[in-house]
Order: C-alpha cells, then sequence, then structure tokens
C-alpha cells in the first residue's frame, strides 16, 4: 500500500459556510481530488482546531463520522485519518471502528494512527495524556492488539496499559488493512514503524526529510526488514493560488514555525517545488492540504492536474 498523492482537509471553517453545509463543502472536495488524481482523502483525528491553522473553538468534525459519510460520498479514493490519535480510543474499539469503514467504503481504509500530542484536547475531553515515554508505550501496545485484528485474527495481550482477551473483528472484506504511522520520531516512531506499518507519513522540516528517510531505512534493516517494503509519503502544507498576487498574499499568512513546511505558488510552482525538495529527497510520494482555499471550487483539481505526473508510475 503506497499512499502517492494524497488530500488532507484539516480546516472546517469556511467563509458563509453554515454548519447544515458544511459536510456537503468537505465531501465536494473529496470528489474533486477523486477526479483529480489524488488517491487518499485524509483528515485529521482533532476535536479542536490546531495552532498555526485556527482558534481552537474553530469547527472540527470528528474524524471517523467525517469518514464514513464521505464513504458514501465518493467510489474510489482511499480513506484515512492523518493520523488517529491513539490516546483517544481503546485499540480494539480502533480496529473495529477502521475495519466496519473498510466494509462500508468498499476496501477503501487505511488505519493512519500516532501517539498523541495535543495536551488541551487531552485535558478538555478528559483523556489521560501522560509522558511522552508513556504514550509510545500506549502506542506499542496498542499495536500489538489492532496488527492480528486488522488480519482477523484474535488479538490477545495483558498489557501495562491495554488488555484484549481473545478480541475479534468481524466482518471483514480483505486479508489486512493497511496501518500508516504518521510522525518524525528516529527512535520510537520510525522503529514502531518498521515493525507494524505498511506505510509512513513523515512530518517534518523539509530540509531534514532526506536524513529522515536514511533513518527510517536504517530502522527497518536493524529489524530485517527490506526498506523498499515500507512505502513512505510527505505532510506539505500547500499555499496554493490561482494568480500572483493571490499567491503573494497567501505567503503572507504562513506563521514563522511553519514556513520550512510551507510550499507557495500556483499549482505548477508548486509542483516544482515539490519534485525538487520532496521526491528528490527520496519520499514516494506526497500528501498536501489547502487550508485558506482548498474549499474553494476546482482549487484541489487545478492543484491534481499539476501534482498528478510527478507521482504517476
Amino acid at each position: 500500500m503506497s499512499i502517492r498523492l494524497g488530500y488532507q482537509i484539516p480546516n472546517f471553517t469556511y467563509p458563509d459556510v453554515p454548519a447544515d453545509r458544511l459536510f456537503d463543502t468537505v465531501a465536494a472536495q473529496a470528489r474533486e481530488a477523486e477526479g483529480a488524481g489524488f488517491d487518499t482523502v485524509l483528515v485529521m483525528d482533532h476535536f479542536y482546531q490546531l495552532p498555526g491553522i485556527g482558534a481552537p473553538e474553530n469547527n472540527m468534525m470528528e474524524a471517523y463520522t467525517t469518514l464514513g459519510a464521505l464513504a458514501s460520498a465518493t467510489s474510489t479514493i482511499r480513506l484515512s485519518t492523518l493520523v488517529s490519535g491513539n490516546t483517544y480510543r481503546n485499540p480494539a474499539l480502533l480496529a473495529k471502528t477502521v475495519t466496519t469503514l473498510d466494509v462500508v467504503s468498499k476496501g477503501r481504509a487505511i488505519l493512519g494512527i500516532g501517539a498523541g500530542w495535543f495536551e488541551r484536547e487531552h485535558h478538555d475531553y478528559g483523556f489521560e495524556f501522560g509522558t511522552f515515554g508513556q504514550r509510545f508505550e500506549r502506542l506499542e501496545e496498542a499495536l500489538t492488539i489492532i496488527s492480528p485484528m486488522l488480519r482477523g485474527e484474535p488479538a490477545s495481550l495483558d498489557g501495562k496499559w491495554y488488555t484484549a482477551r481473545g478480541a475479534m473483528n468481524n466482518p471483514r472484506l480483505r486479508p489486512t488493512i493497511p496501518i500508516m504511522l504518521g510522525g518524525s520520531g528516529e527512535r520510537k516512531t520510525f522503529r514502531l514503524a518498521a515493525r507494524f506499518a505498511d506505510h509512513m507519513n513523515i512530518i517534518c522540516d523539509v530540509d531534514v526529510l532526506a536524513h529522515k528517510v536514511a533513518v527510517l531505512r536504517q530502522r527497518c534493516e536493524e529489524i530485517g526488514r527490506d526498506p523498499a517494503t515500507l512505502a513512505t509519503s510527505y505532510l506539505a502544507m500547500g499555499l496554493v493560488g490561482e494568480t500572483e498576487q493571490e499567491v503573494k498574499e497567501l505567503a503572507g499568512l504562513v506563521p514563522e514555525d511553519r514556513r520550512s513546511r510551507a510550499f507557495i505558488g500556483t499549482p505548477d510552482q508548486v509542483a516544482e517545488q515539490l519534485q525538487e525538495r520532496v521526491l528528490g529527497a527520496g519520499i514516494d510520494g506526497i500528501t498536501i492540504n489547502m487550508v485558506p482555499n482548498g474549499h474553494r471550487p476546482g482549487m484541489v483539481a487545478a492543484l491534481g492536474a499539476a501534482l498528478s505526473p510527478l507521482v504517476s508510475a
């Protein structure tokens, strides 16, 4: 399983779009991506909007309800979170949830998962946050339960954080559902990806991307895994304008701490930057969002037309 060209929808606050038309706008983006050469649509698994994108009180739709609805609004594009916060759900329940999404979508689900990081959500919603190390202990135990369940095997674990006693997972459509980890941690995330994942979405400053790819390959080799069997993609922030004037205006919206992950320009200019700086670093595929204007009809299609030739087989 490889995400060659993914479209992430992280923003649900659109000018002049009331709540009763909000999902229609999300679905329109997904259908436009489907028709424009994107192979996967991804949503964030958060309850509040993230710093750098908007205010916490801005709209944020629950991930799996949204993906389930998108399964009926689309027909071929794959569906995933980027990524599910492990701390938000019991792992056996998460395996059941993504497997049901796979059945509903007729085999288009991907399980995206990470350790979780947004402390305020945990505090406000009453989820235990714990330490950095504890969250990765929990993620490893969760994957120990989830992986066999996605293969249709009963899962059992008497762990420090989670317990499963022969947990079964039916109905299923496929021999397994792909697992994608998201992050950039070289010691913990990459080691778990080498052990459990089919795909690694790397989220980091583009200047260190080639180094991250090299370390990920090393983690595979350390356990005797062929690095070529672990597909990779990179999450890019797209500031894509139709005109040079719009590009100039969008450039002013990028927070200083996000500039090294932002790609700014017309669709063709962004495609050129991604080819040189991302695919040139050894990454297999690209996932991109368009926070300011991805909801505008035609924007996703224009970007897809520019990017598809870069990742076509």
